[in-house]
């Protein structure tokens, strides 16, 4: 059976439309910013929210929703360093849920217990499953037809800023990324950060991107239906706010209910979380207990209310357009599970209610097929984030990250275009150079728009800057290496950087387009 079982047909659709995403962590740090950040959001979200895709594609249902897998976070998935530290990190759940179940305090041996079956489950589930990696097991969700598969460029540039020389080869090694891990090339991808100026509709057409996200302001709030980008076939589809808010929004969204866990308090002799959010002005020592009685009841109400939702706005734009119409929701992933400890069960329900409901539900690339497009429109700069414009990732705070990506850039770009050209001649083969492949490499590292965003935002601005500019240094210094001429030594520093940073071995730097020619290959 589909998800929708033909319910609906021809009064409307809703996408859910997940973006996940994390920085290369691996080698870089591990508390409170670094690796453990991948492991909680590995055991939080990726675990059971896959676990939750394959227990309805057991059922029959397919089509249930997009889902977006950045190249850098795919990398850490299938990465073996990262497999033998998410073991390790469950084991040590494990052992801290056990030693709370034997503390003297009821509160803490209930959590105990709590935490050691969902410990012990998680444990299962990744030996049995996610021993080879993370690409098996989005592969068996795309050969079963639950999901549509997104891509994107390799290391989640703020593409509008960045070098087009650079974007286009992130853009076209991404997508070969994708089709060497889970066997398909995507259609569609996560612009990331919803990041647009005029003219990327092209390089996407050229990469074979026949769809892509912005958010809903882009398209001037008019979400109802896919757009043609410019003189494009390439459709921008929008994010509905009104029915996203509904879940994720600072003031009123689910996971503030003072029923559901509560993220940021910890019992500081287990590690573990044993509050409910209670009330937000509430002090983190005078939280209740959690409850898994009151949380499941608020699950239930939040199906309930954003299914409601859904039918509506749906309506509410078929009455306005004169057509059936488009609804599509679209979050981190990692909002179910790391931030929000009960979305996971929600997804699971909410997409079991809609079709139940008589809602349509299908992916990015069934409402393109559907015929949920309209009118081209003249897409100006813009980006999810504040402001929905480029402030977080170009405003007064990061100017030196901005001076910093460009310079980084043009340095790689500089180098490897010379020392390609005196490798070329007439008709003997390129061969490929590892050197060039890293100095390529770090400075795609040293571009992620997370480190502006978490500088912007304050939120281990330390860090980011650090990242940002380790990585930085790693391309001056192979670079320099390379320009003075001592080609052992490049050599000897680019196998030491890859050591940290060794991700996608697939990168070539023999793909560099040579030039920016406006669209054309």
């Amino acid at each position: 059976m589909t998800n929708a079982s033909g319910a609906g047909t021809g009064r409307g659709m809703f996408c859910l439309v997940l973006h996940s995403h994390l920085p290369w962590l691996a080698n870089h740090g591990r508390w409170p910013v670094g690796e453990e950040w991948l492991y909680q959001s590995w055991a939080a979200t990726y675990l059971p929210v896959t676990r939750v895709l394959r227990t309805l594609a057991a059922e029959g249902r397919t089509d249930l929703l997009t889902l977006g897998i950045t190249p850098v976070l795919a990398a850490q998935l299938d990465d073996p360093h990262c497999l033998a530290g998410m073991h390790h990190w469950l084991g040590n759940w494990q052992l801290r849920a056990h030693e709370a179940a034997g503390m003297d305090d009821q509160a803490r041996r209930d959590l105990g217990a709590r935490e050691h079956r969902l410990s012990a489950a998680a444990l299962t589930d990744f030996e049995e499953r996610w021993a080879h990696g993370g690409s098996p097991v989005l592969r068996e969700l795309v050969d079963a037809d639950a999901i549509e598969l997104l891509g994107g460029p390799l290391a989640h540039p703020f593409q509008p800023l960045l070098h087009p020389r650079l974007r286009r080869f992130q853009l076209g090694e991404g997508l070969a990324d994708a089709q060497m891990r889970w066997g398909t090339k995507p259609s569609g991808i996560w612009a990331p950060e919803c990041g647009y100026t005029p003219g990327m509709e092209l390089e996407y057409a050229d990469a074979g991107v026949r769809h892509f996200m912005v958010d809903g302001p882009a398209l001037r709030g008019d979400t109802s239906l896919g757009r043609p980008v410019r003189d494009s076939d390439v459709v921008a589809f929008g994010r509905d706010l009104q029915v996203s808010y509904r879940v994720w929004s600072p003031k009123s969204g689910y996971p503030g209910h003072g029923a559901y866990r509560d993220f940021h308090t910890y019992d500081h002799d287990t590690g573990l979380k044993p509050s409910r959010v209670t009330g937000r002005t509430v002090d983190s020592k005078d939280k209740a207990p959690y409850d898994p009685e009151l949380a499941a009841a608020a699950i239930d109400q939040h199906v309930e209310d954003f299914v409601a939702t859904v039918k509506a706005r749906i309506r509410e734009e078929n009455d306005r357009t004169g057509r059936p119409s488009l609804v599509v929701a679209a979050f981190d992933t990692e909002l179910f599970g790391h931030w929000w400890f009960e979305g996971p069960q929600w997804l699971e329900k909410v997409l079991r209610a809609l079709p139940e409901a008589g809602v349509d539900v299908g992916t990015l690339r069934q409402a393109r097929e559907k015929g949920y497009v309209g009118e081209p429109v003249d897409l100006a700069d813009s980006s999810w984030g504040s402001g929905k414009d480029w402030r977080v990732w170009a405003g007064d705070q990061v100017q030196d990250l901005v001076r910093l990506n460009d310079e980084v850039v043009q340095t790689a770009l500089d180098t490897v275009d010379k020392a390609r050209a005196g490798e070329r001649a007439p008709g003997r083969p390129e061969l490929r150079d590892r050197v060039n492949d890293q100095i390529l490499r770090e400075a795609i590292m040293t571009v992620q728009s997370d480190w502006a965003f978490m500088v912007s935002k304050d939120s281990a601005a330390g860090y980011a800057r650090e990242r940002a500019h380790k990585h930085a240094h790693a391309t001056r210094e192979i670079a320099e290496a390379v320009a003075s001429g001592h080609r052992e030594r490049a050599q000897r520093l680019a196998d030491g950087w890859n050591g940290a940073d060794g991700l996608f071995p697939g990168l070539d730097a023999r793909r560099l387009p040579d030039e920016w020619t406006g669209g054309q290959a």
